[in-house]
């Protein structure tokens, strides 16, 4: 099973390979979190307006070993391009609205990760569902 510690060891690889342009202008926190169905990862502020810090969280799911690490790849850059967009980061916000005009998606393959992408969301569209099927106890 997958952990915290090697999720942030992904996320700095990740960071580093495709976005150092990105400056990390207040407290990051990566983590797994809830088993969630629909949302594969999140990100916000801390709970209250004195916590400046930023909270990327990914689905519990991915710490399953038969999640294949380019969706998890794909996800965690998905994140990082909105906190680079000013969403829940210190950044000035880029745009009204976190996916208007498929936005994240254009950025991910202008910067590399576009066969990433593709990767994830033909994985997704034959597998999600039955993989939900087999492991989801709730």
């Amino acid at each position: 099973m997958r952990d915290d510690k090697w999720l942030k060891s992904l996320f700095t690889q990740v960071k580093d390979r495709y976005f150092p342009d990105i400056e990390i202008k207040n407290n990051l926190f990566i983590r797994f979190g809830r088993y969630n169905k629909q949302r594969l990862g999140t990100i916000k502020f801390g709970r209250r307006k004195e916590n400046p810090n930023t909270y990327i969280t990914i689905n519990g799911f991915f710490k399953d070993e038969d999640i294949p690490e380019f969706a998890i790849i794909a996800t965690l850059a998905h994140e990082l391009i909105h906190y680079g967009h000013g969403f829940f980061s210190p950044h000035p916000q880029l745009h009204r609205y976190p996916h208007r005009g498929s936005v994240v998606d254009r950025e991910l393959t202008q910067r590399g990760l576009g066969d990433i992408l593709k990767l994830q969301k033909e994985w997704l569209k034959h597998n999600w569902a039955e993989y939900l099927k087999n492991n989801y106890y709730v």
